[in-house]
């Protein structure tokens, strides 16, 4: 079974960036028809210039739609958008994610926690609902979720992100359990340390950089398109028996352990604050 994903049409949140660029230039390469989906209009028009570059179809095979997941009416009209060009949603990759927590759980601002958590598992949930509905009355389809291996190691002082992306994980695997019968697959991938702007400061920060190293049995970085060459397999027909998983893409550090964020943590809330001391 080839990965055969020509013509047919995957909508991609976080589309203007990262990851979620690689794996729409991954997709359109390969002859589908995306549509990026984010929040800024100009990061999408310059995605999708840089993914046309690549695809046989050029500009004909990238489409953008701005949209906020974490607002479930505007999740609804970029799905409608999105299954509209060309008649049928063949899939999703939901790249869209994020934090904005960061330090011990004893000095989290609560309002940062709900919004991380609307961000992953909210935003998460709409796109499953809606998009899953069109690929059932479509005949099946399949959906790949990015989450991350700080769902499945701790990552200390990560905050919410951590706990949201493994509810994300699960969200995944129910709704493989409840849309198997239409046909349509749903998976997840879990990213490791992973080359993008997000995370150029931790390669920068030498102590933290090297505390990857040592917890990551293939000794390099992540890239994108380790990312986007997994989505494109997941989304693809040579997939066709792949339902519920959760792999990660992270060089084998899953069987090590979480980074030692404290040289990044520790400046910028004490020493103290690390085993939850509260001042």
């Amino acid at each position: 079974m080839e990965l055969t994903v020509t013509d047919r049409t995957y909508l991609v949140t976080g589309g203007g960036s990262g990851i979620g660029q690689g794996v729409a230039a991954t997709l359109a390469a390969a002859g589908a028809n995306v549509v990026l989906v984010g929040r800024n209009v100009d990061k999408l028009a310059k995605a999708a210039s840089e993914v046309a570059a690549g695809a046989p179809g050029g500009d004909a095979a990238v489409r953008v739609h701005a949209a906020d997941v974490t607002d479930e009416d505007q999740v609804v009209a970029a799905v409608a958008a999105a299954a509209a060009w060309t008649g049928r949603l063949d899939g999703v990759v939901h790249c869209a994610g994020g934090t904005e927590t960061i330090g011990p759980l004893t000095q989290i601002d609560s309002q940062a926690w709900r919004n991380t958590v609307d961000l992953n598992v909210n935003g998460t949930m709409y796109l499953i609902k809606h998009a899953g509905r069109e690929m059932v009355h479509g005949g099946g389809g399949a959906f790949v979720g990015i989450s991350s291996i700080a769902a499945s190691n701790t990552h200390r002082w990560f905050g919410a992100y951590g706990v949201s992306k493994t509810a994300l994980d699960h969200l995944l695997q129910l709704a493989a359990d409840e849309l198997g019968p239409s046909w349509v697959r749903v998976n997840g991938i879990r990213p490791g340390l992973t080359r993008t702007e997000m995370v150029a400061p931790v390669l920068e920060l030498e102590p933290l950089a090297q505390d990857y190293r040592i917890n990551t049995p293939l000794p390099r970085v992540g890239e994108v398109d380790d990312i986007a060459n997994l989505a494109l397999f997941l989304v693809s027909d040579a997939a066709g028996w792949i339902t519920g998983q959760l792999i990660n893409v992270d060089g084998g550090q899953m069987l090590r352990r979480g980074p030692d964020y404290s040289s990044m943590v520790g400046p910028m809330f004490g020493e103290d604050a690390l085993r939850g001391v509260v001042s």
